[in-house]
C-alpha cells in the first residue's frame, strides 16, 4: 500500500517536473523573437511569457510538494484565464507575422 503511494506520488512528481520544463521551453524560444517587436507588443508579449514562467513555478512546487493538487489546479485555471484574455489582443501574439 505504502509502495504504491510512493510510487504514485514519484510518477506526479516526475509529469509535473516535465510539464515544467516543456513550459520553460516554450518561453526559451519565444523570448528571442520579443526583440524584433514594438514596444507595446513587446510589453504584452513579456506579460504572456511571464505567466508561463509563473504556472512553470507552480508546477515545480507542486513536484516538491509545497502545494497540492487542488492549489495547483486553482492556479492553472487563474494562468489560463490571464492567458486568454492576453491571446485575446491580436498585437500580443508570440509568432511573427
Amino acid at each position: 500500500m505504502i509502495g504504491q503511494w510512493v510510487g504514485a506520488r514519484r510518477r506526479r512528481t516526475k509529469r509535473a517536473l516535465k510539464a515544467a520544463r516543456m513550459l520553460d521551453e516554450v518561453v526559451d524560444t519565444q523570448l528571442p523573437l520579443l526583440a524584433s517587436f514594438d514596444e507595446d507588443r513587446r510589453r504584452r508579449s513579456a506579460d504572456y511569457l511571464a505567466e508561463l514562467v509563473k504556472l512553470a513555478q507552480d508546477y515545480r512546487y507542486f513536484a516538491h510538494g509545497w502545494i497540492d493538487a487542488k492549489e495547483l489546479d486553482r492556479r492553472g485555471h487563474r494562468a489560463v484565464a490571464t492567458l486568454g484574455k492576453l491571446r485575446a489582443d491580436p498585437t500580443a501574439r508570440l509568432i511573427t507575422d
